[in-house]
């Protein structure tokens, strides 16, 4: 184990301990000397991690101390470097924008055994990113998605007929191409995955479907699970 996800793992085990853990516990549990725990804790405590405690009588974390970027591990940080990167290919500005915002405030609370993810500027997703959406606001779609509000479409299918469609989204797929809106149409009676570059207008009605995105959501999974899944239309 690198040294940097060790010092995680040992905030970790002090963090959920009920009582003071003695350097040997911990040492057990990370297969390392206990002499590679003692400098490691003061090199935590150097950082200004509140561990308190000392040789024979255990450490513990002093209380109120949380902060969950430093309980990533190198791996973990690096899934989020490339997970935030992917979001650049999206044709999604909010979430884009959001990322960025969520880049700098991971790099500024993690600590320096860390950051060096962040600044070796190391981990890319290459590829085209996602056109524009067009008249669908992804930013709306998501949020009547969460809110369990149902959206009025002016959509055209891929034979260039146009219809008006009132939904009601459960779930967002990006792709590389477009994004798919996954919705029970009242049109229909059905599931059905509309796509954002084929939406003309999309707006919102006001009217709820509270309670029921979960339960569609279940419909739309099993459809999928047993290969009868929703026609694009």
């Amino acid at each position: 184990m690198r040294k940097a996800s060790r010092l995680l793992e040992i905030i970790q085990i002090v963090r959920l301990a009920r009582q003071p853990v003695t350097a040997a516990t911990i040492a057990e549990r990370l297969e390392v000397t206990v002499r590679s725990i003692y400098r490691d804790i003061a090199a935590l405590q150097a950082m200004r991690v509140p561990i308190e405690g000392g040789r024979g009588i255990g450490y513990i974390l002093r209380p109120g101390f949380d902060l969950p970027p430093l309980m990533f591990s190198i791996e973990e940080m690096e899934a989020i470097v490339l997970s935030l990167a992917l979001l650049e290919r999206t044709g999604d500005s909010e979430l884009k924008q959001a990322a960025k915002r969520v880049s700098a405030k991971i790099a500024g609370a993690v600590p320096p055994p860390l950051r060096q993810v962040f600044d070796a500027n190391a981990l890319h997703a290459w590829g085209f990113a996602a056109p524009s959406t067009g008249a669908v606001d992804l930013a709306l779609m998501r949020r009547a998605i969460r809110d369990e509000e149902k959206l009025e479409l002016s959509y055209r299918d891929e034979m260039g007929r146009a219809s008006e469609r009132l939904i009601r989204p459960i779930a967002l797929i990006y792709y590389a191409e477009t994004a798919n809106i996954v919705a029970w149409c009242e049109l229909r009676q059905a599931i059905r995955n509309f796509r954002s570059d084929r939406i003309e207008n999309c707006q919102a009605t006001g009217l709820r479907f509270k309670g029921e995105g979960d339960r569609l959501r279940q419909v739309w999974v099993s459809g999928w699970e047993t290969n009868v899944a929703a026609t694009v239309v």
